[in-house]
């Protein structure tokens, strides 16, 4: 029997969960990742265009390294700014939404996997990111890093900014320019793995829960049951 979704009985309270920064930091990065995925995929099995112009008359590759390499210095500093809210986010963006720390994490993980692949009712607490979502977004942390190191570690070859140079190491540790430039393409099959599940959950989680999972992202807001709001503190949620 599919799971129906939640039938609130008590009183709801809007709370704000998400700041303009992580909101920004979450459609910027999946355009980022969008047109990163699209013109890195370009790069690497170029299409054969036939053209009566001659070969100097049409610089389309050209152009679109140029845009992969624009999106990944937007990319890249994306993905600093976020890392600056892992700290002195409010409570709900932070660090400790995303690394195991107790029992009641682990628990919580537990419950979400039964609610999501085993379709089972339970009652989740969480406000901010479920345990599984947080540690998927962990995960995706340490995607982005590895897609960065090997990204700019190609480029290195090729360009002498100073940004650039911090990665002229890269190479040589992944076994030289063929492997890194293999890896950052399994990299990149990563994120679309991710992407497909991560949009699956999300409407899910909206439609079971009824929560506000969705608009959260667009406008930081979510709706939370009154036995919710006793069971956490919640004296930080407007930081």
């Amino acid at each position: 029997m599919a799971i129906q979704p939640a039938l609130h009985t008590t009183q709801l309270r809007r709370v704000f969960v998400f700041s303009l920064s992580v909101r920004l930091f979450h459609w910027i990065n999946a355009l980022s990742i969008f047109v990163l995925a699209v013109t890195g995929y370009l790069i690497g099995n170029p299409p054969a265009l036939l053209t009566s112009q001659e070969a100097y008359q049409g610089y389309w590759f050209g152009i679109t390294r140029f845009i992969h390499f624009i999106f990944a210095y937007i990319f890249l500093f994306n993905f600093v700014i976020r890392i600056y809210r892992l700290f002195f986010g409010n409570r709900f963006e932070t660090w400790r939404n995303f690394i195991p720390s107790n029992k009641g994490f682990f628990r919580e993980i537990w419950q979400v996997v039964r609610t999501d692949f085993l379709f089972t009712r339970g009652h989740l607490v969480s406000i901010g990111h479920n345990a599984l979502a947080g540690i998927s977004y962990l995960f995706l942390f340490i995607l982005m890093i590895l897609q960065i190191i090997t990204g700019f570690g190609i480029y290195a070859a090729m360009s002498d900014a100073v940004i650039v140079d911090l990665f002229n190491w890269v190479v040589p540790i992944f076994g030289g320019d063929a492997a890194t430039r293999l890896w950052h393409h399994i990299f990149m099959w990563g994120f679309v793995v991710f992407t497909l599940i991560h949009i699956y959950l999300v409407f899910y989680h909206d439609y079971v829960d009824g929560r506000g999972e969705v608009s959260s992202i667009f406008g930081g807001w979510k709706f939370v049951e009154s036995d919710t709001m006793k069971e956490q503190d919640t004296t930080d949620y407007n930081k």
